[in-house]
């Protein structure tokens, strides 16, 4: 049983086309009658769009196998006034959703990503944070990769907030408990002998991702075809409770190991 992260995963960040291996690792689950769900940390499509643009480019599962944070929205936040930060398309997303958006006297702070978030705005999130407003992510993503850079993540930015404000936060998408128990809950529907234990997860974000995961129990595979241009950079850093079981180039090298066992 799998969870399959979507960007820098089964698509590339640069040109979100698909990686090597990564159409015919999810062929492979369908021929093989293997439970899977594809989650991914999309915020800047509204989910059916995204899951659409998936289908567009060869990635034949149902809309029953994918989950976004915008899926879990309105059972997180509620509509109140909202300061949203992220992509133009977030805020449009957000708005088409019903979502008030107010850069005066918000309820909470919620945040997505882009790669140009400026000090205007960190100054203002801090006011808003400071005059009670609650602080919450999208997602919690260690890096954002994007035109061959590689800028903080959600998570960066609001472990930022909270350092500066001393305001706890909440996570939408992944890595939170609540997201990964609705995937479980996902995946139960295919099988219903799906637990925790009996879940392999891969994803590009060792830190974000995968972090979360093995604290919960998963079997955790890390590729480096998104955020990290190899494990060096970052897995001899982590500490050796949430190092990732294993470690391969791209969804190829994952597959072609899957079918030697």
């Amino acid at each position: 049983m799998y969870f399959i992260d979507v960007q820098g995963t089964l698509i590339s960040d640069a040109d979100k086309s698909p990686i090597a291996g990564s159409r015919e690792f999810i062929a492979h689950l369908n021929a093989n009658n293997i439970p899977y769900m594809v989650i991914t940390n999309n915020t800047k499509k509204a989910s059916k769009d995204f899951y659409n643009y998936l289908n567009s480019i060869g990635f034949e599962f149902s809309f029953d196998n994918y989950l976004d944070p915008l899926m879990l929205l309105e059972a997180r936040v509620s509509k109140e006034p909202v300061a949203a930060y992220g992509a133009p398309e977030f805020l449009k997303t957000l708005q088409a959703m019903g979502y008030k958006l107010d850069y005066e006297d918000p309820k909470t702070v919620l945040i997505a990503i882009k790669e140009d978030f400026t000090a205007d705005e960190y100054a203002q999130m801090i006011d808003f944070l400071l005059d009670g407003a609650k602080l919450v992510g999208m997602h919690e993503t260690s890096i954002y990769a994007k035109n061959n850079k590689r800028y903080p993540g959600v998570g960066a930015i609001l472990k930022m907030l909270e350092f500066a404000t001393s305001t706890a936060y909440e996570v939408v998408g992944k890595p939170s408990v609540a997201f990964y128990e609705e995937a479980l809950r996902c995946i139960q529907e295919q099988d219903k002998r799906a637990e925790f234990s009996k879940i392999t997860i891969i994803s590009d974000d060792v830190k974000g991702d995968l972090g979360g995961a093995k604290e919960l129990g998963m079997k955790t595979v890390f590729v480096t075809s998104g955020k990290y241009k190899t494990a060096e950079e970052i897995v001899p850093y982590l500490e050796d409770a949430l190092k990732p079981d294993l470690i391969y180039k791209d969804m190829q090298e994952v597959l072609a190991n899957l079918e030697e066992r």
